[in-house]
């Protein structure tokens, strides 16, 4: 299991939110947790993935959208 976060900036995610929806539904991620942060109104997204390679193509093509950076970790 592989733990991918993604992170964004409002603006960013204003700009890039349904691209971003669509990567998500390309590949078969678990949403884990969306936060919205208060003072500034960034994102911060968890997702369950499966596969090793899916985990790194999600991360990569998420980080394809300006202002979004993500990484991934062993769960």
């Amino acid at each position: 299991m592989w733990l991918v976060t993604v992170y964004c900036s409002a603006e960013s995610w204003r700009k890039a939110a349904t691209a971003f929806n669509a990567i998500v539904a390309k590949y078969a991620v678990k949403p884990l947790s969306t936060k919205k942060m208060k003072d500034d109104e960034r994102r911060i997204m968890t997702f369950e993935l499966d596969d090793v390679g899916d985990a790194e193509a999600f991360q990569d093509e998420c980080m394809t959208l300006e202002g979004f950076t993500a990484q991934f970790e062993s769960l």
